[in-house]
């Protein structure tokens, strides 16, 4: 079961509660599924039971202990357990990896995208500010991979440089109508260094990697070609997975989704399948607050879990290709593929070679 399917699960659940008359709420159109947190359990928690306790005027964990046995029984769940005020944390058969694997092979860089448009039509208007204009347009970006209709607009005419050098544009320029206030209002870079000197990849990243609140640096340290520019790592990262399938096909094998032989220590991939599993609920986030910078830094947290694993992904000296170097593949493959498909949405390459 992938974690879209368990959403899904998650929203049938509630609405069987409610036909039992059990709950008496609206059924949500989204349920959030993630990774657990600290003192959490199982492959994936959800929070539904706090969402719904005040339209139901129940305690959350009253709500979790009716939705429970909603979950216990459906078929691909082994276990259900209440935590903390009211967290549902959910236990899969061993196949749940593997599944994830396979839902982000089979979208692509879509993976965590919306399946179609919702009906929301959003109206993204900023300053004349460059970063304010980055930030926009990587917003909408990502607002249009969650369904919404998306329109962009700037108090000015863009400077053609901003153009030329980041790639920005925008749909409209000029005042706006005076009942459209202005949505996206970042606080501005500093003009020395300035950021278009960086190029499109590294000026656009520095301009969205910091929080909205926080002011960017524009030196040269996004430039550096090593681990401390966190850019490079996710650039990086998304390298050498792509490296690995050219290496294992000059091996003779491919990728294939199995259920996982994990290897042992430092290159353990729970943190990778984690974070990859939590790829979807980043991208509704960054679209519901309007902030590229969440999901910047999670494809900075994909890179970091992935870098130590990669390494254990082919085969070593004699050893052949088995199963597991399959799945291991696989895995690589689905990272790879997660953060060509942020960066896209950032408006950032992601090149096969580095």
């Amino acid at each position: 079961m992938t974690p879209v399917e368990l959403s899904r699960t998650v929203l049938h659940a509630v609405r069987r509660a409610v036909d039992a008359g059990e709950l008496q709420v609206a059924v949500p159109e989204r349920a959030v599924v993630a990774p657990p947190g600290p003192g959490g359990c199982g492959d994936y928690a959800t929070n539904i039971a706090l969402q719904l306790a005040r339209p139901a005027g129940q305690p959350p964990r009253r709500v979790a202990e009716v939705l429970r046995p909603y979950l216990a029984d459906v078929d691909g769940i082994t276990d259900v357990v209440l935590t903390g005020p009211g967290f549902l944390n959910i236990s899969l058969y061993g196949t749940a990896p593997a599944a994830l694997v396979e839902e982000i092979l089979r979208r692509g860089t879509r993976y965590g995208y919306a399946d179609g448009p919702d009906g929301r039509v959003v109206q993204l208007h900023c300053p004349h500010d460059l970063r304010a204009v980055v930030v926009a347009e990587a917003a909408a970006r990502i607002l249009r991979s969650q369904g919404a209709l998306v329109r962009t607009s700037c108090a000015a005419p863009l400077a053609p440089e901003w153009t030329a050098a980041l790639g920005v544009r925008v749909d409209a320029a000029g005042p706006a109508p005076a009942e459209l206030a202005v949505t996206t209002r970042p606080v501005p870079a500093p003009g020395d260094p300035d950021p278009l000197r960086l190029g499109r990849d590294a000026g656009r990243w520095a301009l969205l990697h910091p929080a909205p609140h926080d002011r960017p640096r524009t030196g040269d340290e996004h430039l550096v070609q090593r681990e401390s520019n966190p850019l490079f790592r996710v650039r990086y990262a998304h390298a050498r997975a792509r490296a690995l399938t050219r290496n294992a096909a000059d091996l003779g094998f491919t990728a294939e989704s199995a259920p996982l032989v994990e290897p042992a220590g430092p290159a353990a991939p729970q943190a990778l399948l984690a974070a990859l599993a939590d790829h979807p609920r980043v991208l509704a986030a960054a679209a519901e607050h309007r902030a590229p910078d969440r999901l910047a830094r999670h494809l900075v947290t994909v890179a970091d879990a992935a870098l130590p694993f990669l390494p254990a992904v082919l085969p070593r000296g004699a050893e052949k290709p088995s199963a597991a170097h399959r799945a291991r593949l696989a895995l690589a493959e689905a990272a790879g593929t997660v953060l060509a498909g942020g960066l896209s949405l950032l408006g950032i390459d992601a090149p096969d070679h580095l």
